[in-house]
Order: structure tokens, then sequence, then C-alpha cells
């Protein structure tokens, strides 16, 4: 997607898709006064993590797995006001590519099609995917240009508590995983967290390794006979694959080897960063509570190797995540996952260390720096990682 005739003529083909085009009308619904255990019993059923919240036929916003899953103290009786998130809407007259770029900037996987104060559908990242299975320019992109690499697995003698962990890290819904020979047999997901956990037992997900639920072994539960795509496939062979399937997660492999994942969300992401905009969007996932003071010196650092970046080529959203875990008697250590879109094409970088501005610096600089590199050396920006 470097030439930019061919992302001129993608977002013009994106801007003639409609929202009815992408919406369904057949989705459920709960009540303030009901209960989480209902709520994950409809996405259960239905597959929707992103329930509308409706009192008196009026929208009051969403319950979601993420948020369930981050209320750690949430019990199966809790009422669902408790948990209600605030997820933009949607209208009939919004550009496919907003939507793309709500649902990445709030990790999310449906949005409210409204009408007044009335939900008429729901819009979802399955519906976009869709999209890029009939674009003939997205069919030409290929696989490795686009995934999440490296990419966070569990062992198949893991316990499921593992797989909790690393979604609640990633604030993912899925993860893939390996036999003992690092291969791709199945993947893991909230559908088997919530059904081997949130039954009958009154237990919160805070309670959740203190429970004997928590020593179930990832093999017992996940989802098998997984379908995996090659690096060099394209995204429409991926895309057409989620859609036949209804999955949302593929394993990317280079014969047996996996070297990546491809989700539903990056395929929103680079139908999110076709947008065109007069300003860079920027979107900072991840931080928990106190983090959050260090957001000014982040952003600060961000925008001084945007605008280095900006006297080369025009950067056109930046996506960093970040996730931490306890090392050495419960010290926090950041991970974070820049990815930068670029006259239509990507670049991934990973950092992590103890220091959550130092290490966002050393990630936005790294980024600065292969935009040079390239540039001097007139290759192409992103190339495959093995």
């Amino acid at each position: 997607m470097e030439d930019q005739k061919k992302l001129s003529i993608l977002r013009s083909q994106l801007s003639g898709i409609t929202v009815k085009d992408i919406m369904t009308d057949d989705f459920p619904t709960i009540g303030p006064e009901d209960r989480v255990a209902e709520a994950l019993s409809k996405m259960r059923d239905t597959g929707f993590q992103d329930i509308p919240i409706i009192e008196n036929g009026n929208y009051l916003g969403m319950v979601s797995y993420g948020s369930i899953l981050k209320k750690g103290s949430a019990l199966p009786d809790t009422k669902v006001k408790n948990i209600v998130r605030n997820l933009p809407t949607v209208t009939m007259d919004t550009e496919v590519m907003k939507i793309a770029e709500h649902i990445v900037a709030n990790n999310c996987r449906q949005l409210a099609v409204i009408n007044g104060k009335k939900v008429i559908g729901v819009v979802s990242r399955k519906g976009l995917t869709k999209i890029a299975a009939g674009i003939k320019i997205f069919r030409e992109i290929k696989v490795w240009e686009i995934m999440t690499t490296p990419v966070e697995s569990v062992k198949e003698d893991a316990m499921l508590d593992d797989a909790l962990e690393i979604m609640r890290r990633l604030d993912i819904m899925t993860v893939p995983v390996i036999n003992s020979a690092s291969v791709p047999v199945g993947i893991v997901g909230m559908k088997e967290i919530i059904d081997n956990h949130w039954k009958t037992e009154a237990k919160s997900f805070g309670d959740f390794k203190k429970s004997s639920k928590a020593q179930i072994t990832v093999e017992s539960v996940y989802t098998g006979d997984v379908r995996t795509i090659e690096w060099d496939d394209t995204l429409g062979s991926a895309a057409s694959i989620m859609e036949d399937r209804g999955i949302s997660t593929l394993p990317v492999v280079e014969g047996k080897d996996m070297v990546g994942v491809l989700t539903e969300f990056d395929i929103v992401e680079l139908i999110s960063a076709c947008r065109e905009r007069e300003s860079l969007f920027v979107q900072l996932s991840g931080l928990d509570d106190e983090d959050k003071m260090y957001t000014d010196s982040m952003y600060a650092d961000i925008e001084t190797e945007m605008m280095k970046i900006s006297k080369i080529y025009k950067p056109e959203s930046l996506i960093i995540h970040v996730s931490r875990y306890n090392e050495d008697g419960g010290r926090k250590k950041y991970s974070l996952t820049g990815r930068l879109f670029i006259r239509g094409t990507i670049i991934d970088i990973k950092e992590v260390g103890w220091d959550l501005v130092k290490a966002n610096s050393d990630l936005v600089k790294r980024m600065s720096q292969q935009v040079t590199e390239m540039k001097d050396s007139n290759v192409t920006f992103r190339k495959r990682k093995k």
C-alpha cells in the first residue's frame, strides 16, 4: 500500500460503503437492572461481546466482556448499571473509516447505531472484516504487512488463569494455544473463561486465581482444529476465512512455525488508518490509573518524534498499547507495543523497560530512526520479521 494512488482509490472505495452495508438489526440488548450473569449468558449465546443497555427504549451505553474483565470485583449478581461502558455511537451517516477509528480507539467489538435515543442496529469488527474480503486492493495486501508480531501464546498444559492474565495485560479476548513444539493447535478466549468459571460460582474475576477453576488446563477447554494462514497469503484470503468460519483470530505461520497473529482488530486498524486526517491520530491505551500521571510526558515525547517523521513523510496514525507485569519481588515492568501507519504502510516496534516514560521515549525514537533509515536506503518501510 505504499502507492499513494492505491491509497487514494482505497479511501474512495471505503467512502462509498454505508452503515447500512455493515449494520445488523439482529442484536441482543439488556437492561440496567439485569445482572452481569445474564449479560454473560447473552454474550455466550449470541457471540456479541458488547451489548447495548436499554432503559425504557432508550440507549444508555454498553456492557462489555472487557469492562467485566477489568472490574475485578464484579460478581455474577452485580447489576449491569454498575459497569456501563460509554462507547461512542454512530448514525446512519457516519463514514465507515470513522467507525473503524472509534472501534480502534476504544478497543471494542460492537458499536450501537442510534436514531435519536433509540438503537436501530449494531456495527462490528466482523462487518468491517467482511468489507475487507470484498475490496480488490485489500485482497492484494500480504498478511505479514499487518499481522501482529511478536505474539504471546499459551502452552496446552498451561492453566486457564495464565491465558486470563495475558488477556488482562494486553486487553485482548483471544490467545493462541501452542503445543510443546510451539506449533499452533487452537485458540482460547473469553468464552472459555466464562464457560469454565462463571456458571453458578459466586466468585469475582478478582478471585479467579483462588478458585479451583483456575487449575483447569488450557488443553481441556480451548477451541481446537485451529485454522492458520501463511505469512505471505493475502489479507483478502484471511478475511474470507474469518468470515466463512466465523472466527476473529488467525495464527500466522511460516511452515509450521508461528510468526505472528492476524485478528479482526488488525484489519479494522488498517481501515481506520486509511482515513484522511488533518492531524495525526494518536491512541495511547492500557494505562492504569497510577500510570496516567505520566501521559503528558509520554505525549510530549511522541509529539517530538512525530514532528521529525513528518519532515520525511506524513504519519497517519499511531497506536501504542501499554501492558505491565511484575518481576523481582513485585516491581512493575512495562511492555509497550507501537504501530505507526504511514503512507499506507506499517511500522511495528516493541519496547520493554522498568521506566514507563523512558520506554515510551525509546519506542518512538526507534520509529523515527527506522523511518529515516528506510528513506535513506530507499526500501520499503516494513520488512517481514522472522
